[in-house]
């Protein structure tokens, strides 16, 4: 067995970054940036207010006081979206709203609430600098900034400034397809006949849904009975993706036919086997310069593994500069017992109680126990050599679920 680090160096050595395409800017969300982008333009393109309020000469108001206030004449309204075509003479001021630009003469915005109109003039009551609330022109971006790197994730921010720049088409790193099958006698589809002794193949759908939730496309091969001629043929059709995964048939058992099948079709193993659990009988190598992974059969163990080894190769794959799942510290509510020489990965929830993070043991930890999967919102990471962890002290956690433990303070 290998260490989960000697694993990942093993995996992310032999991975790199898909090519590109060129997509409209909202379907870019969630994306990586493969392009440097430029602005075209300032931003923003003119000196414009950044209140509602009036376009004032500052000279005209600097005697200006709560005992003695200046009042000037107001000669015009200036919505967003025009300009005033007039320079601006002494003694007057334009009602100006939020974005609209700055009249010429004018060189400082007084807010309405700190005015008082009355019969066509208005009353100020202090004096005000040159500037105030002015945005200028570039204040934001200056024509030729960048303003997205490659490698950068496209978040609604940089939605907004792609179309601010004028970009409604970026270039994004591609998004592999990834091909799934599942191994076994007893699998039967979602819908499938369940009599005897079949179960469901959730594998096909736990593998596909984290897939998804890298943001990759998934490609489901289906299921494979236990004849090895049988596995070969979906592996091959898999082939055809930018990644194979196989779920179940890695194992030591008699009908364990997959890690042989994958080296009759030109498999070069690089690893069998991590010490971890649950997810210990982990395959990787690669096909054709294709990253291959045999994942375990007990649903708990396959996801776990995906998480660990699978996640990170597709979004380095998706041009990703972050690959790995948040790890915070945490209090653990319960005493944790394990055997040395694998590390753990222990189903828990996490929540923020008085100023600091604390973790529950989601319940029984068997691999094939999917619900503590469905409570769980982190792991609690065990270290290989540690045989107990009591209550009340601090654990490594990786965080499975942002938007839950977003509520939290995360």
């Amino acid at each position: 067995m290998i260490s989960v680090e000697e694993a990942l160096d093993q995996i992310l050595s032999r991975i790199g970054p898909l090519g590109f395409e060129k997509i409209s800017i909202l379907e870019a969300l969630g994306r990586v940036c493969a392009e440097i982008v430029l602005a075209s333009r300032d931003i923003p393109a003119f000196d414009n207010s950044g209140m509602d309020g009036y376009a004032v000469r500052s000279e005209d108001v600097r005697e200006a006081s709560s005992n003695r206030p200046v009042q000037l004449e107001v000669v015009g309204d200036l919505p967003a979206g025009f300009r005033w075509e007039k320079r601006l003479e002494k003694g007057k001021v334009v009602r100006i709203m939020t974005g609209a630009p700055i009249p010429e003469g004018a060189d400082t915005v007084v807010p309405l609430e700190d005015t008082r109109e009355k019969d066509g003039f208005i009353s100020i009551f202090e004096a005000v600098a040159p500037g105030h609330y002015i945005r200028r022109a570039g204040e934001d971006v200056k024509r030729g900034d960048p303003v997205i790197s490659t490698g950068e994730l496209i978040r609604p921010a940089e939605v907004g400034m792609l179309a601010s720049v004028g970009r409604s088409f970026v270039s994004v790193y591609q998004r592999p397809l990834v091909a799934i099958l599942c191994t076994g006698e007893e699998l039967v589809d979602v819908d499938g006949d369940l009599e005897g002794v079949k179960i469901v193949s959730s594998n096909s759908y736990t593998l596909a849904a984290q897939v998804m939730d890298c943001g990759a496309v998934p490609i489901q091969l289906g299921i494979a009975r236990d004849r090895k001629e049988e596995i070969k043929e979906k592996l091959l059709q898999g082939l055809r993706a930018d990644m194979l995964i196989s779920s179940a048939g890695v194992s030591v058992g008699d009908y364990d036919f997959v890690k042989d099948a994958l080296i009759d079709l030109g498999m070069g193993m690089v690893f069998w086997k991590v010490a971890i659990k649950p997810g210990k009988p982990v395959v990787f190598g690669t096909i054709q310069g294709k990253p291959v992974f045999g994942l375990p059969g007990n649903p708990v163990s396959s996801m776990v593994s995906f998480e660990q080894f699978v996640r990170p190769a597709i979004l380095k794959m998706m041009g990703h500069r972050q690959v790995f799942r948040p790890v915070i510290e945490a209090i653990l509510k319960e005493d944790v017992r394990k055997k040395p020489g694998r590390r753990h990965f222990i189903r828990a929830f996490v929540s923020f109680e008085n100023n600091r993070y604390v973790a529950s043991v989601t319940g029984p930890q068997g691999s094939a126990i999917l619900k503590s999967m469905v409570k769980a919102n982190g792991l609690v990471i065990i270290p290989e050599d540690q045989e107990m962890v009591r209550a009340g002290e601090r654990v490594k956690v990786q965080l499975l679920d942002i938007v839950r433990s977003n509520s939290f303070g995360v």
